[in-house]
């Protein structure tokens, strides 16, 4: 009888063990993931942030919106461009900007500093993967803004992890104002 009671107990014990290390692992997953997912979106901000500040640099926004075509420019102080339709336009408009595809056929590419990249066969610096790809951001001239003082830029940007199905993408609406305006009161 203590034989049979101490294996079933032993089996019971077994059981449990396993699947703690089962929901160790799945954990150790979900934290990779997570991890992967915020890289991409730090990424993808970053060429956001930097397609605001081309924008506000020299006359960049007084070459005006052009039809954009297929591919894509390396981003700097004196490359970029504006282009006359927004991103899901150009997409075809059937789907949301968020679902690709990816990369953007129209896009232009911009890597932040000390990013280490796959395709450039970069050596990985403390054990943390590189990025899989270059980030890219799209400008969009959305027109004159509401207050008549400057003019609406649409800027959509993604980036990916250290993975292909890792991709975060970031959109938002700038205004850029050029020069003073007289509003009448003085």
């Amino acid at each position: 009888m203590v034989l049979v009671s101490s294996l079933l107990l032993l089996i019971i014990i077994t059981i449990l063990a396993l699947s703690m290390f089962r929901s160790l692992s799945i954990q150790e997953k979900i934290a990779g993931n997570v991890r992967e997912k915020e890289r991409a979106l730090h990424a993808a901000v970053s060429a956001q942030q930097y397609a605001e500040w081309w924008l506000t640099q020299g006359n960049n926004t007084a070459i005006g919106a052009i039809a954009c075509v297929n591919g894509f420019l390396t981003a700097g102080p004196n490359s970029g461009q504006i282009c006359n339709q927004s991103i899901e336009d150009q997409l075809g408009g059937l789907v949301p900007v968020t679902q690709g595809p990816f990369p953007w056929p129209i896009r232009v590419e911009y890597t932040p500093p000390n990013m280490l990249l796959q395709s450039a066969n970069q050596a990985s610096v403390a054990g943390n993967p590189n990025y899989f790809a270059t980030p890219a951001f799209y400008i969009a001239d959305i027109g004159l803004a509401a207050d008549a003082a400057g003019e609406i830029y649409q800027i959509a940007a993604y980036a990916y992890g250290s993975a292909a199905n890792t991709i975060a993408v970031v959109e938002s609406t700038y205004e850029v104002q050029q020069g003073v305006v007289n509003r009448g009161g003085l």
